[in-house]
């Protein structure tokens, strides 16, 4: 069995619902276990910042699917719960959006699929959620921790703990490693 950790993000619909119910998808009859989840977090969009907040989760999960076998699954789970890719600029507003981030130690580059992810290092949308599964997890090839990463990121995104009363948006208190 294989440990793989995901990164799940919605900022269309009933973005909690979403991840929610990509997650009891990922984890019913897929030979994926899930091990330990994150809280959710309210995130500033990255990439293309023009468009709603995201809310997004980390999770940690054991299967025996391969990486293309996980990603295949990961897509097919996207699809039924409405994603569409076709005709869409890259990072733009999604139903849902699940990202495979590591999967054990394993470096891994094909046409489809890039393990570990390839921008990981440069998402506080990722980190913050990561850093609640397994804040000490070395990146394979900077062989730096979760906490670290999320330390060097020079101009991170906004992440929220989500469901908290905030202030206005120029007083929130951004989360704190």
């Amino acid at each position: 069995m294989s440990k793989a950790y995901l990164s799940l993000g919605s900022n269309l619909g009933d973005r909690l619902s979403n991840i929610q119910q990509a997650v009891r998808l990922l984890t019913s009859d897929n030979n994926i276990a899930l091990l330990r989840a994150s809280s959710f977090y309210e995130t500033q969009p990255w990439g293309m910042t023009k468009q709603n907040w995201f809310i997004n989760a980390a999770i940690a999960v054991e299967t025996d699917l391969s990486p293309v076998e996980l990603l295949r699954v990961c897509q097919n789970i996207e699809a039924k719960l409405g994603r569409i890719r076709e005709g869409k600029p890259k990072w733009s507003e999604r139903v849902i959006d699940i990202d495979i981030l590591f999967y054990d130690d394993l470096v891994f580059k094909n046409e489809i699929l890039e393990i570990p992810h390839k921008y990981v290092h440069l998402r506080a949308f990722a980190l913050v959620p990561m850093i609640e599964v397994n804040a000490n997890y070395v990146h394979p090839v900077l062989n730096k921790t979760i906490i670290e990463m999320h330390e060097a990121l020079e101009n991170p995104e906004d992440v929220f703990l989500y469901g908290t009363v905030l202030p206005e948006k120029k007083k929130k208190k951004k989360w704190q490693s």
